[in-house]
């Protein structure tokens, strides 16, 4: 069975997985854990704990166990309390680290519980927060706020040296294909290429790099960019190693939907830019990976799994 390991973080990384998890490979989700927004940020601040969010969602994702117990874990509370917007999920998460004693404990509890086929990996086990040096040497400190600020960013760090989960170097040891999943560019993609001990690992790493890209740009952060300019900041991060292969999206989207999404989110679709993609030494394949939900644009998660698997296939 093909070994396959996916980076990212947030909903991107949640749709995709959960139409890997439908193939037969053996799939390892790494989560970045910088998160510092909403019931996470939260939660990380008065517990003094890693982000639980993202790994909460993935979690979720690949989960094979019973609707009303998807329900539960994805149940916000609502009522004004103390409780208020925290998730079950992100509750239970922070309890488990307290029983077990780490995140990546308490994930693998989750992982048995929710009977999932496959590994769900933390980046680190210890609470970090993302930094943005501007060009006066100016700091944006925690996600949300480099977020805000890409434009005025020119280099990206954590706030102190940490040690990457081991198991995250030996999945990408083992790996016959890494993937960078859909979702925020600069705040669930680099923050993995950024950590001394993965880029060391994908240098060594047999596996060819896989971007699946994103639908639509990300205002504040990728205004504007095509498929051509997220391969090519991947790239100035990943250093030694080239995103290999992406998997794209060739297919028009309905214009009204299109126009609601410059107008009212600023958001525009990702521009399929085909011969620049490959300049860069690229192998793109493209079809349509959308699918339109009550108005909203999503990734096709069986698609887009489905070409993934049929290249894996290829290399058989």
């Amino acid at each position: 069975m093909k070994k396959v390991v996916v980076f990212g973080g947030g909903t991107g990384l949640s749709y995709l997985l959960s139409g890997l998890k439908l193939f037969p490979m053996d799939v390892t989700a790494v989560i970045t854990v910088s998160d510092d927004g909403s019931s996470t940020g939260q939660l990380k601040k008065e517990l003094d704990i890693p982000a639980v969010g993202d790994v909460g969602k993935v979690l979720i994702s690949m989960a094979n166990v019973d609707k009303d117990f998807i329900k539960l874990l994805r149940y916000r509370f609502s009522k004004e309390s103390f409780l208020e917007n925290h998730p079950v999920r992100n509750i239970l998460l922070a309890a488990l680290i307290d029983i077990k004693g780490s995140l990546l404990e308490a994930t693998k509890y989750m992982t048995d519980l929710l009977q999932i086929n496959g590994t769900v990996l933390p980046l680190t086990e210890e609470r970090v927060d993302l930094i943005g040096i501007g060009d006066k040497k100016e700091k944006y400190y925690g996600e949300e706020s480099v977020s805000q600020n890409i434009k005025n960013i020119k280099k990206l760090k954590y706030d102190k040296k940490f040690k990457v989960t081991k198991e995250v170097i030996k999945k990408i040891e083992e790996a016959d294909l890494i993937i960078f999943s859909p979702g925020s560019l600069y705040t669930s993609i680099i923050p993995h290429l950024i950590t001394k001990d993965v880029s060391e690992a994908f240098d060594k790493a047999k596996a060819p790099l896989m971007y699946v890209s994103n639908l639509v740009t990300q205002p504040g952060e990728t205004d504007n960019y095509s498929l051509s300019e997220h391969i090519k900041v991947l790239n100035s991060y990943l250093k030694n190693r080239k995103i290999d292969i992406v998997i794209a999206n060739n297919a028009k989207v309905d214009s009204l939907i299109v126009k609601k999404y410059n107008t009212l989110e600023h958001k525009k679709m990702v521009k399929f830019d085909k011969s620049r993609t490959e300049k860069l030494g690229a192998r793109v394949i493209a079809d349509k990976i959308f699918y339109i939900d009550n108005g909203v644009i999503r990734h096709d998660s069986l698609k887009t799994s489905y070409l993934i698997f049929s290249y894996l296939m290829e290399e058989e």
